[in-house]
């Protein structure tokens, strides 16, 4: 939990406040006195009596006890500042700007461990080092500027970055976009954004807390901790949106199986973030857009009236919606024929509702009108108004935000003309307004936000497993692969269908094991990992003949210990696969199996525990998820079977999580069952 002095401080100390305030101890102070802190400040430099106006201590230890300490001096004198204030002055609350600490090297990283120590020892709270700052509705704590508009109800941003939260405020505050606080953590050596979420989470009032949050992560050192309070917020109500950057590094390291090859952190995040409920943004513009539509109404349909003076931005946001799920259904009838009436000559109501360059603001309210009232096919409405600068259209965004407080539909502003009409943009601002600057992030944005699953990340799945012979198994083996033996009995006692084999070792033992089977039946190497690349698989071997002449060949391939024999089944070749990624737990995966998860890379993840509601929509999500459900007279196959399958692997890496690597590859389905017939599973202990 987040002190109450670092929040809500009555007195503040800056040490390092100069009267220079291209300082970060000059700033800060600027802003402090410019957004109007109700309490004490007090200035710390040894070099002045008063700094800004404010009186001036020369030495830390002269100054009266203080809550919150802002420092802006360099890192090798802030331990001694820390002893003083957590000592003697009765500071529990830290804002620590200065550079130098553990990104920097190994001396930084030690100075700052001993801070957070001192600090601990006295539970208060630390922010930083090497940050911006906290800006909340009590002060503006940051040497740095914007400060953007304030309000209870605005979004609570936390950063990893100063500078990318500073850029997200100047892109926030042309759109209109409110701030109700702003963490910048810095190099998190007390707290993070994982820390900062949960702060949040536990102190949620549904009359007064924000209900939108921002994320720029650029590590995530507690993925259960997101999760955890994530999940809670918007349980809450919340709704939530987040940056996780550097997705493109280290996902691509070797890996020895097909599942180590597909699962990456990256797809760990975007596992843990659909989990959660967190909307995925790739960039700044994104990350605000996204925040401004949660300020509007829900989107309760699907079906989009997109209104405007403008044909190309039309077509534009058309393409965004209608590639993405969303829909801008043609407009007929009767009432469409009597809206066109009302129009120029040359408007088109068909959807887009285009009433040309010359419409008006009288034209606009018509439209919103029989958009809002008589269209019943219509769900919310997005009106493009900009200008080419000929005229004022202030009586044009009056009725866009009367109409937007007047009807049940959402309308959505884009006004794009942000340098022709920018008055008239920030007098509809200025109104508590939302804009849209641009209509193809912002389609793209509404599409990403319908699409959105809430899941409940606890719901549990009926699906049961043999836990007292799965932990036999673990127990005694060793790291490493399994053996097929091990294999076997471990995916029964997941309660997982198995094609029946029988591992042999010479060609006599494979006469006898097939003779049992019957013919047709396919011969599998043992040793190599991947057996269909160094021509380990034969398959349908109808005769004695056959089968001696594929163990021949088998069991001269190096690495070769044995041969499996299995019975020649038929059916849609599929893939499911775990694999642990550090502290994100087990990531589970399906997909189309064989060469085409090689070749098709179409897979879906989750992180488990995965209910039985995960499952289906990992299925359903596939590209390829037509061929599971059937094409050109071809059988289907059980997808339930298949779902419950993909949570019995969940179940299993939960009660073995030294299991790393796991592929079911393929199993084989059909309409009627769904059994594996290839496995692997490597586990590591300790």
């Amino acid at each position: 939990m987040l002190h109450k002095s670092l929040l809500n401080p009555k007195s503040i100390v800056v040490v390092g406040a100069s009267n220079n305030t291209q300082t970060p101890g000059g700033n800060v102070l600027k802003n402090l006195i410019a957004h109007n802190f109700k309490g004490e400040l007090i200035a710390v430099n040894p070099k002045e009596t008063e700094v800004q106006g404010v009186k001036c201590y020369q030495n830390i230890s002269e100054i009266p006890t203080v809550d919150l300490a802002i420092i802006a001096i360099a890192a090798k004198f802030t331990l001694e500042t820390i002893k003083v204030l957590t000592h003697q002055k009765n500071t529990k609350g830290f804002i620590i700007f200065s550079a130098g600490f553990s990104e920097k090297d190994k001396d930084g990283a030690k100075l700052e461990q001993q801070i957070v120590d001192e600090i601990n020892a006295v539970g208060g709270t630390l922010l930083g080092p090497n940050n911006i700052g906290l800006i909340n509705t009590n002060y503006a704590g940051v040497f740095t500027t914007p400060i953007p508009k304030l309000n209870s109800k605005g979004v609570d941003f936390i950063s990893g970055s100063g500078a990318t939260a500073v850029f997200i405020m100047e892109a926030a505050m042309a759109t209109g976009l409110t701030f109700s606080s702003v963490y910048s953590v810095g190099n998190s050596a007390q707290i993070g954004v994982e820390d900062v979420l949960e702060h949040l989470d536990v102190t949620f009032n549904k009359e007064t807390s924000s209900t939108i949050k921002l994320l720029y992560i650029e590590s995530i050192e507690n993925p259960q901790k997101i999760l955890k309070h994530a999940a809670s917020l918007i349980h809450k109500g919340c709704k939530i949106a987040a940056i996780k950057a550097g997705s493109s590094s280290a996902g691509s390291r070797a890996a020895s199986s097909h599942t180590g090859a597909l699962a990456n952190s990256d797809i760990a995040v975007d596992a843990l973030f659909k989990k959660a409920g967190i909307i995925r943004c790739y960039g700044r513009n994104e990350l605000i857009t996204v925040a401004s539509i949660f300020t509007q109404p829900e989107l309760k349909g699907k079906n989009i009236a997109i209104i405007t003076h403008a044909g190309g931005p039309a077509v534009m946001l058309t393409d965004a919606l209608s590639k993405n799920g969303l829909n801008v259904p043609e407009i007929t009838g009767k009432e469409s024929e009597e809206l066109l009436s009302k129009l120029y000559l040359g408007s088109s109501i068909s959807n887009p509702i285009d009433f040309l360059a010359t419409g008006n603001a009288e034209q606009l309210e018509t439209i919103i009108d029989y958009c809002e009232d008589k269209f019943t096919n219509i769900d919310a409405m997005v009106v493009i108004f900009g200008s080419p600068g000929l005229f004022e259209v202030y009586d044009v965004y009056d009725v866009l935000h009367k109409k937007m407080q007047e009807c049940k539909k959402p309308i959505f502003p884009v006004l794009p003309s942000v340098v022709n009409v920018k008055k008239e943009i920030d007098y509809f601002i200025s109104k508590g307004n939302i804009n849209f600057p641009d209509e193809v992030l912002f389609g793209n944005a509404l599409t990403k936000i319908a699409r959105i699953s809430k899941q409940n990340y606890n719901q549990t799945t009926p699906e049961k497993v043999d836990s007292k012979t799965i932990r036999t198994i673990v127990d005694n083996a060793i790291n490493g692969y399994l053996q097929p033996q091990q294999v076997k009995k471990l995916l029964i006692a997941a309660k997982i269908p198995v094609v029946h084999e029988i591992v042999c070792t010479s060609k006599k033992e494979s006469i006898i094991a097939t003779n049992n089977l019957g013919f047709p039946v396919v011969m599998k190497v043992v040793g190599p990992l991947h057996k269909s690349d160094v021509g380990g698989i034969v398959l349908n071997i109808t005769s004695e003949e056959k089968l001696v002449n594929a163990f021949n060949k088998i069991i001269q391939i190096k690495d070769a210990t044995a041969v499996l024999i299995q019975p020649m089944k038929k059916g849609i070749e599929l893939f499911i696969g775990a694999k642990k990624e550090g502290n994100f737990g087990h990531l589970v995966l399906c997909g189309l199996g064989g060469i085409y998860i090689e070749v098709l890379k179409d897979v879906n993840a989750a992180l488990a525990p995965v209910s039985l509601q995960e499952a289906t929509e990992m299925i359903q999500n596939l590209k390829s998820y037509k061929i599971i459900q059937g094409v050109r007279n071809q059988e289907g196959i059980n997808e339930t079977e298949f779902a419950k399958i993909i949570t019995k692997i969940s179940n299993l890496v939960i009660v073995a999580p030294e299991i790393v690597e796991l592929d079911l590859n393929p199993l084989l389905g059909n309409s009627n069952e769904i059994f594996a017939v290839d496995a692997r599973i490597r586990i590591e202990k300790n």
